[in-house]
């Protein structure tokens, strides 16, 4: 089987790596799609696989090629690798908001497969939802879902409304904590920490708190009420948090991620 990733961003270098690494595919069968020549060449003396900067060159020869640019940049991509599209092949788009049937509208392609993965892909902790039009075959969600499977966990969902559900909870999520956490910095360097002695105390208080969630059948509210004893200190926290409505924000917030998702499907 040859991939062909098109875009080498962080996403489409992510894929490339972790696919190697996992053993679902040889350099030899990888293939990577860049805007430039410079770029594209560049590329090729630091990774394994082989870069292009022509579609001409490697669209035609793929089995699946992943359409990892950004939204914004798809309708200049699918003009450019149109001419060269194979029957059969099987396209998986991870591109926020572009829905399936414009891809195939516009690659005159059946099997197409839309993907959301977030940042932790990188050191394949990720988690990626995927879903599938008709034309592609169980074997072949199988064999997706095993590269997906090597930046992380996936979730195959029925609809493809719930990718871009997906998309403003996972996709973005990673920001949303990042943002917490660098609040929570702040504060403690507020009370005195150094920025070195802060980035401890919370990253490992994010990292701890993760690892126990994981660890046990508690859910997050029952972990709260263990945490915040009546009268103490960890209640006086919440309490804030509740009057400036933290909790109604956060859900606005990923409400904003998932209308802008749908937005650029428009």
């Amino acid at each position: 089987m040859k991939i062909l990733i098109l875009g080498s961003g962080n996403m489409g270098l992510t894929y490339a790596q972790s696919f190697l690494r996992g053993r679902i595919v040889t350099a030899e069968h990888l293939m990577i799609l860049s805007r430039t020549y410079e770029k594209a060449n560049l590329l090729s003396q630091q990774h394994d696989g082989h870069f292009f900067s022509d579609p001409q060159y490697c669209v035609p020869d793929a089995d699946l090629l992943i359409l990892a640019v950004k939204p914004q940049d798809s309708k200049r991509l699918f003009e450019q690798i149109r001419p060269f599209v194979q029957p059969g092949q099987v396209f998986i788009s991870i591109m926020a908001g572009v829905r399936m049937r414009n891809i195939a509208e516009a690659l005159g392609a059946e099997k197409i497969i839309r993907a959301m993965p977030n940042l932790p892909a990188q050191i394949g902790s990720g988690v990626t939802a995927f879903t599938s039009t008709d034309a592609v075959t169980r074997i072949e969600l199988v064999m997706v879902q095993n590269l997906l499977n090597t930046t992380g966990k996936t979730l195959y969902v029925e609809n493809e409304d719930m990718i871009d559900a997906s998309t403003a909870i996972s996709g973005s999520g990673p920001a949303y904590v990042y943002f917490f956490m660098n609040a929570m910095i702040e504060a403690a360097q507020k009370m005195g920490f150094s920025h070195s002695e802060a980035e401890l105390l919370v990253g490992q208080t994010f990292a701890g708190a993760i690892d126990l969630y994981h660890n046990s059948d508690l859910s997050c509210g029952q972990w709260i009420a263990k945490v915040a004893s009546k009268g103490g200190t960890t209640e006086a926290a919440l309490s804030v948090f509740e009057a400036n409505a933290l909790h109604t924000d956060i859900i606005a917030g990923a409400e904003a991620a998932l209308a802008r998702a749908r937005a650029l499907g428009a």
